[in-house]
């Protein structure tokens, strides 16, 4: 039973709305970019959830689909070191779906607290759809599918990965209890080596039967450090350390990420729903003019009236873009006045509009050649549903959905 979870393993995924801008780049991308080569990554486009809010028009979702992995790879994501994929290849990700639909109590869903959020802020749409009410659950599926140790979110995310934490501890109290498991367990104690395995039993009993926490710890490193017991026993020895069972679906651990706050060109998050973007291949003669007419401090009205960087939409991107030596000059310049707007942009334009021009250098290969493109993703599709039938197989076997 391939039940330990993957202790390096991180699992992430984009909503294709067409062409990425510079806030999904420094809100997720760059930092998926990082985690590649520390983490065994799958990253996939997640085509199935643009439908809970966009069902009544798919005809620019090919396009849009195209757009973002050619964005991902322009941006850094290395086919060679990641796997990438899109949703709705690996028809798994419904089955798992649909399979813990089954045992998710209403509720659950309803109290999200982006549910009623987008409701408010989509009124323009219906919404009281399964697919909306469900989307919650897709995303538990598509990360347990990979039963990954690490979801990479921010602070705003970190709601969506307690909610599948929840569905993976109530499956598991249903279905973890392998038959003969005790029996089982109890030759794995044996197997840890005489002395190691009387430890064990000494520290378990602490743990039932006092709640020491530091018991606990002590027996699970080592069980974790002991090389000589196969996977299946050290989830079997975990979780009758526990009093529970088997892991079939391990609870992912939230790997929180730093998300500088992009400002849009209206002082606002970056947004395409506020038409407030910076494409991340955008034309650079677009990006400098965008720039140019950005919004600044209001109270400078004149080139001689002092401002207050705090105020200005521009001085949050000099956090993000300029050096420390720059950001002083600015902030200084600002107050004193001895800089004029246009002035102070100038260095931010110039940073933006070098980083875009990259972006649209590393994916001219793949914009010419699409071919290259549809071979990456259907490469990863094939190494994402090998991880994801090992998964189901013990799914299907512990809900007794098979027969060998």
């Amino acid at each position: 039973m391939s039940v330990n979870p993957q202790s390096r393993r991180v699992l992430s995924g984009m909503r294709p709305t067409g062409a990425l801008h510079l806030g999904n780049y420094y809100g997720a991308l760059r930092n998926w970019v990082e985690l590649q080569y520390q983490y065994e990554c799958y990253f996939f486009v997640a085509d199935w959830h643009a439908l809970t809010t966009g069902y009544d028009d798919t005809s620019k979702l090919p396009q849009h689909i195209h757009e973002v992995l050619v964005d991902w790879l322009a941006a850094g994501l290395n086919p060679g070191v990641a796997t990438l994929f899109v949703q709705s290849h690996v028809p798994e990700h419904a089955e798992l779906h649909l399979l813990l639909s089954m045992i998710t109590p209403l509720a659950w869903l309803e109290r999200v607290p982006t549910y009623k959020d987008q409701q408010q802020q989509l009124k323009d749409k219906d919404l009281a759809t399964y697919g909306f009410l469900g989307y919650p659950l897709l995303q538990s599926a598509d990360i347990l599918l990979y039963r990954p140790a690490y979801v990479p979110v921010g602070e705003d995310q970190v709601a969506h990965v307690e909610v599948t934490r929840e569905i993976a501890r109530r499956f598991n109290h249903l279905y973890g209890r392998e038959p003969g498991f005790e029996e089982k367990a109890e030759r794995a104690v044996k197997s840890l080596g005489g002395r190691n395995s009387q430890l064990y039993r000494q520290l378990r009993r602490r743990f039932q039967e006092t709640g020491d926490t530091d018991a606990l710890e002590r027996a699970r490193a080592l069980v974790q450090s002991n090389n000589r017991i196969t996977v299946a026993d050290r989830e079997r020895l975990l979780g009758y350390l526990e009093g529970t069972g088997v892991s079939i679906l391990p609870e992912p651990q939230v790997l929180l990420t730093a998300t500088p706050r992009m400002p849009g060109l209206d002082g606002r998050k970056m947004s395409k729903s506020y038409g407030n973007t910076i494409g991340l291949r955008e034309d650079p003669d677009s990006v400098v003019q965008k720039l140019r007419t950005m919004q600044t401090d209001p109270a400078r009205v004149r080139r001689t009236d002092p401002g207050d960087p705090e105020k200005c939409p521009v001085w949050e991107l000099h956090k993000i873009f300029s050096d420390e030596s720059t950001q002083q000059w600015a902030s200084q310049g600002c107050r004193t006045a001895g800089i004029g707007c246009l002035e102070c942009k100038k260095p931010v334009i110039d940073r933006i509009v070098d980083e875009v021009s990259g972006m649209r250098r590393r994916a001219q290969e793949f914009e010419e050649n699409p071919e290259l493109v549809r071979n990456i993703v259907a490469e990863g599709a094939e190494k994402a549903r090998e991880a994801a039938r090992e998964t189901l197989d013990d799914v299907r076997r512990a809900m007794n959905l098979r027969t060998d």
